[in-house]
């Protein structure tokens, strides 16, 4: 732990955090004690509900902005070995607020709902330094420019008049951390800074907190439920779950010998344990039978999909944009073809276009031998029998007014299929074949958690007994675990009904554990395609590597040597 120090920059001690409404007090952080090292990485790394979010919000007293009280407890803060500490917890109002901002900051999930959609990047920087600092306003113009340079956004001169909507994901969060760094602060809390991001983009902003750490020197406290970026960023990790603390230790220590079950889990989740099986034994099964080949279940062959645009200008001509440029694909009965790329790559068009939810410009679909393009709309919903998709959202796609047994029977209502106790039998067994107890099934979606959400909709897509199930970015929502015990579902029901599955997904790590073939896609085309390993293990575009370059490894002292040996930035393809 090069570069740190014994002496505490922040210390916690027995801290509880409630949450109170009409009738009851939800205790969200019960009694915990941490210290963050001078000049260290202390990764808080938990599931949703764990209490790490609340607990850094706890830090600069911003949890009583939503409703939390801190009952007990102290927050010690030295901002400098030579100063005394001070109690956050029991500073007056202008202490913090000359606090945040300045001597610690703060990075969030999500950076649109932190920066202030009506003023520019470089006026939002700006107002930080001449707060803090004193500095009139073509000062702080200059600094924010730097700071802009400082965290790597191209182009910060012309960046510096941008909105925050006119950014990407990854450029609204390099703001943020430019804000945060505006005046040099000794403590930054990131709280889950990257879970929102594609993986390349969360690669360079990890890489970023990692420089600007060495640079400054300042202490890092990281909040995350990603194993993997523990291992790549942290010096020390605290494990929590349900509001309290159930491990802490040095990050080699804690991956090699992890003590607590809790932390076994998240571990075994992290790589996928027990999940991976023979890509090779299954592509036998599935598209291999006595006398040859089996034809393609879905065809697809040169498929168009844009969108219109309009330029600007006085004539305002309109052009199109190809979110889908010319892709061809085939997917085999009982195969499970992931298709992965960054946000914009085209990858959940292709999906929508497959099922036509979106309707191609030209090209051809065909679904065991049935050309879907040439359907008209009475013939194609008879089709969408054997055609079902589950998206990443398992909240919006469930109505939040009708119980799971209705959201599950509406399928089978819908065609006709089924009525009466034939109807609660199907439901009930298909209930059952996702892990969801009968007894749940007259409970509204609120009451379910984000996994039992999405085994709902999976029992949903099942009730047709689909031949292809399109899973557009089905884990993505989801906690490690969780994603685990899904993908080990979805698994499963391939195994017992021969399912076909196109999963779509942006993550190449999880998609490795569970494909037979990968297809990659970059600004709307297919730039590789083949079997799952082969693409893994020799990927032949630049584009694929650099996807596989940014997974974070479960393991610190291999993604350490990774990093250590990494080569340049990778061109990416034209």
């Amino acid at each position: 732990m090069t570069g740190t120090s014994d002496d505490p920059i922040l210390t916690a001690e027995n801290l509880r955090v409630t949450f109170a409404d009409r009738d009851r007090t939800t205790v969200a952080v019960d009694g915990i004690s941490f210290s963050v090292r001078r000049g260290e990485t202390l990764s808080i790394v938990g599931e949703s509900g764990s209490g790490k979010s609340v607990t850094a919000l706890a830090l600069l007293r911003l949890v009583e902005l939503g409703g939390g009280r801190i009952e007990t407890g102290t927050i010690l803060f030295k901002e400098t070995p030579d100063t005394p500490p001070l109690d956050l917890v029991r500073a007056d109002r202008q202490t913090l607020r000359d606090l945040r901002g300045r001597a610690v900051s703060m990075v969030f999930q999500e950076p649109m709902s932190s920066l202030n959609p009506a003023h520019t990047v470089g006026d939002q920087i700006a107002e930080v330094v001449r707060k803090h600092e004193g500095v009139d306003k073509a000062e702080a113009r200059r600094r924010a420019v730097a700071l802009l340079q400082r965290v790597h956004l191209p182009d910060a001169d012309r960046r510096i008049k941008s909105y925050p909507h006119e950014l990407s994901g990854g450029m609204q969060q390099r703001v943020m951390i430019a804000m945060a760094l505006a005046c040099k602060p000794a403590l930054l809390i990131a709280d889950e800074p990257t879970t929102a991001l594609d993986v390349t983009i969360q690669a360079g902003i990890l890489d970023l907190i990692r420089d600007l750490k060495a640079e400054t020197g300042m202490s890092v406290l990281f909040i995350t439920h990603d194993m993997g970026v523990v291992a790549e960023l942290a010096d020390r990790v605290v494990v929590m779950r349900h509001g309290r603390i159930v491990e802490e230790n040095d990050v080699a220590a804690l991956f090699r010998a992890p003590q607590h079950p809790y932390t076994r889990q998240l571990l075994a989740a992290a790589t996928m344990s027990g999940a991976r099986r023979l890509p090779a034994a299954v592509s036998t099964a599935g598209v291999v039978e006595a006398g040859g080949t089996k034809a393609p279940l879905l065809e697809v062959r040169d498929l168009v999909t844009q969108y219109p645009v309009k330029t600007a200008g006085f004539k305002r001509a309109k052009t199109h944009f190809r979110a889908v440029d010319g892709v061809s694909l085939d997917i085999h009965p009982g195969e499970i073809l992931a298709i992965v790329g960054e946000s914009g790559s085209g990858k959940s068009t292709l999906g929508k276009s497959i099922l036509r939810l979106v309707e191609p410009a030209s090209g051809e679909i065909r679904l065991a031998g049935t050309d879907i393009l040439g359907l008209k709309r009475p013939d194609l919903r008879r089709l969408r029998r054997h055609m079902q998709m589950v998206f990443q959202d398992p909240f919006g796609s469930l109505n939040p007014r009708r119980t799971a047994f209705s959201q599950i029977a509406e399928p089978l209502v819908i065609h006709g299929i089924a009525k009466g106790a034939d109807l609660a039998n199907r439901v009930e067994g298909l209930a059952k074949r996702v892990g969801i107890p009968s007894d749940m099934l007259s409970r509204y979606p609120h009451a379910f958690s984000g996994g039992q959400r999405q085994r709902l909709c999976i029992a949903r897509a099942l009730a047709l007994s689909p031949k292809l199930i399109v899973a557009d970015e089905a884990v993505s929502a989801l906690d490690a675990s969780i994603r685990a015990q899904v993908l080990e579902l979805m698994l499963e029901l391939q195994r017992e009904m021969g399912l076909t599955y196109l999963f779509i997904s942006h993550d190449i790590g999880v998609v490795r554990q569970i494909s037979d073939r990968i297809g990659v896609m970059y600004r709307g085309k297919l730039v590789e395609l083949g079997e799952t390993e082969a693409v893994c293990s020799a990927p032949a575009d630049a584009y694929t590597r650099k996807l596989l370059e940014a997974v974070p490894v479960a393991d610190p002292a291999a993604s350490r040597r990774m990093r250590r040996a990494a080569p340049g930035a990778v061109g990416l393809p034209a």
